[in-house]
């Protein structure tokens, strides 16, 4: 039998769709039907149940069509200044559903998936297999399960349970899917090539994640996790009773050789890039200088010498090959920021705390260079959203402000321009330019400077003085309304209203004839009465203009077992202090767009309500919501890259050396 192509597998699997997608509505109907807790998801997916298969088969085919010319189907394009666009929870919630799905795939069919990654990644000549290599992997069927189920007619919750509900069939269908063309691939004598030596096997990052979570046992009834501390001290143990140990632990894994050893440790880790342990060789003269005055570097993980090592490690992490221009950026810094700690003979623990700031503000810098093209975008879609609320704070404020002014000096016409059209100007200032711009702050002045204008001169020179500045007053007022663009006629009776009670004042005359005051009538309407006195009161509150109330995002109630072991029992309170605890230039493994990518955090909205991530390819950019990174975060789709692995991975792994010695 020959052996299948790449197009040929793709080929097949499009073959079963009609299978597939008929498995999948007879399995979703069963799945909701026995379950009386979703009777609303039921009564929503019959009205629209009919045409699944046919939706599901449309969304599929373009993807599988695209796999077989040998293309990525889930590529994703560019994305551009204009086309920016903001993640928030509801759309975050959807890649929670799609992740959920592809999780349930990847359980129930982890052997077959695993051969047909040997097998695909044998055919594009890569060391070793990577999901995006598998043109069937997981990510388009879930991708082509949402779009199939979002004409059913339910709200952002409704369909991530729907989705779910759908995880299993769906896992189910491609097991039988996967599992046949595996077959193909052993009736071909493949059987080598998708086995190989790596069958099942735990990546190197697997087998040290695992050795990071050793625990050493201090007692009989306690155990403590593997610290530097916690291995100092077992060192120190074994020192004291030479005789139980091994001549090659006994010679000194303690002091200078503990750290010859730890270090070795360092410099041996897989996930180091080849110029960044080359960076980390070359601090290992510092570190070991450092090493003979500073007696808490061999006991204490949080020492600066180690947080050093373990930013420059988790930066450099970040990147996929040694030849990235912005690793060669930080690396020519790093170069010239390290000969002055390197020729001390004698380095402290402030210089490398010295170090560490001056690493991270390189690294900040970086990241907000990489964002400049799109923050100013990205703020100005945030200002977007907040125009209503501004326009409704704007409105009541120059109500006060008109209920304070005497009706002798407006007008009804005017009163409505300043209301309903000049707050319109003032938001689009806002949202164009910022809150405390001064182009918006212009904006409010001018509304006292119109009331202002409208006052009866006091004297001549006064009346000459407010002939000259009315050009630009009426300018200005032009260039309001062209910022709203105010349809003509409106704009042409304003300022007609205007050049007659201008004329009116620099002749000497009132705005309008002054009212005398009068009572209330015995007989007055006590409501409206009532109105008045409250109109009263509140044309006496303070200014409000600089202060919005801001909406923080609603936390979701969804548990955060994820953090609860190091921030308590309060998800509310975990989910706050990661959020809080984002800082500007480091890098996260987040799930976006149906797949996994690693991204830096490169701008931060003054809210702290939006946030913009750059990807490795500096054209690769994600904004999400507050709300957004909430979801994320609380279904374990989003994680900092781990500043602490790099020493806590040598420790681990130095402390398992100790215990195969003994």
């Amino acid at each position: 039998m020959p052996a299948p192509t790449l197009a040929a597998l793709v080929q097949d699997a499009h073959a079963q769709l009609g299978l597939l997608s008929r498995h999948l509505l007879d399995r979703i109907q069963d799945e909701l039907g026995g379950r009386p807790q979703q009777h609303a998801l039921l009564d929503a997916w019959q009205r629209q149940r009919l045409r699944f298969a046919e939706r599901f088969e449309q969304a599929l085919t373009p993807l599988l069509e695209a796999a077989a010319r040998g293309e990525d189907p889930l590529h994703r394009k560019p994305v551009s200044i204009d086309t920016l666009s903001l993640v928030d929870e509801q759309q975050a919630l959807q890649d929670v559903a799609v992740a959920h799905v592809i999780q349930a795939v990847d359980d129930h069919c982890r052997a077959e998936l695993h051969q047909l990654g040997n097998f695909f990644a044998a055919l594009r000549g890569t060391a070793r297999p990577r999901k995006q290599d598998n043109p069937l992997r997981p990510a388009l069927f879930a991708q082509a399960l949402l779009q199939a189920l979002r004409p059913v007619q339910l709200d952002a919750e409704g369909q991530y349970a729907l989705m779910r509900a759908a995880a299993q069939p769906l896992a189910q269908g491609l097991g039988r899917l996967y599992g046949q063309l595996c077959a193909q691939l052993r009736a071909a004598e493949l059987t080598p090539l998708i086995a190989g030596s790596t069958a099942m096997q735990q990546s190197d990052q697997q087998r040290l994640r695992r050795a990071a979570s050793i625990f050493v046992d201090s007692g009989p009834a306690t155990a403590e996790p593997v610290t530097l501390d916690s291995l100092a001290r077992r060192v120190d143990a074994y020192n004291s009773r030479p005789q139980r140990l091994g001549p090659a632990v006994a010679s000194g894994a303690t002091g200078k050789d503990m750290l010859s050893r730890l270090y070795d440790q360092i410099l041996a880790d897989p996930e180091l890039l080849p110029p960044v342990k080359a960076l980390l060789a070359r601090l290992q003269v510092a570190v070991a200088r450092l090493a003979m005055s500073d007696i808490s570097l061999l006991r204490r993980q949080d020492h600066p010498a180690w947080q050093l090592l373990n930013r420059v490690a988790a930066h450099g992490a970040a990147f996929e090959r040694a030849d990235d221009a912005g690793l060669q950026q930080f690396l020519q810094f790093m170069d010239q920021h390290i000969s002055s700690l390197l020729n001390q003979p004698q380095p402290s623990a402030a210089q490398f705390l010295q170090l560490l700031g001056e690493v991270d503000a390189h690294i900040g810098a970086q990241a907000r260079q990489r964002s400049e093209s799109s923050a100013s975008a990205l703020a100005l879609l945030e200002r977007e959203q907040r125009r209503q609320p501004w326009l409704a704070l704007l409105r009541e404020q120059v109500q006060a402000q008109l209920d304070d002014a005497p009706d002798a000096q407006t007008t009804p016409l005017l009163r409505q321009f300043l209301d309903k059209v000049w707050t319109r100007v003032i938001v689009q200032a806002m949202v164009e330019h910022g809150q405390d711009a001064p182009q918006a702050h212009a904006q409010i002045a001018l509304v006292d400077q119109l009331l202002d204008s409208l006052r009866l001169p006091a004297d001549e020179a006064q009346r000459l003085r407010r002939r000259a500045e009315l050009p630009a007053l009426i300018q200005r007022l032009q260039a309001g309304c062209d910022s709203v663009a105010l349809p003509p006629p409106q704009r042409q009776s304003l300022f007609d209203e205007l050049m007659r009670l201008h004329g009116r004042l620099l002749l000497g005359h009132q705005v309008a004839a002054p009212q005398p005051e009068q009572g209330p009538k015995p007989d007055a309407d006590p409501e409206a009465r009532l109105r008045q006195l409250l109109s009263e009161r509140e044309s006496q509150m303070p200014s409000r203009w600089a202060h919005e109330a801001v909406d923080r995002g609603r936390l979701p109630t969804v548990p955060v077992t994820l953090y609860d072991h190091q921030l308590g029992a309060d998800p509310k309170l975990a989910l706050q202090t990661w959020i809080e605890s984002l800082r500007i230039g480091a890098w996260y493994h987040m799930f976006v767009q149906s797949q996994w990518l690693t991204a830096q955090l490169a701008w931060v909205s003054d809210s702290r309500q939006f946030f913009l991530f750059v990807g490795q390819d500096a054209d690769e950019r994600h904004s999400l919501t507050r709300g957004a990174l909430e979801q994320l975060l609380a279904h374990g789709l989003i994680a900092v890259l781990e500043e602490d692995d790099l020493v806590q991975r040598a420790v681990a792994t130095l402390m398992q050396d100790l215990n195969d010695e003994a």
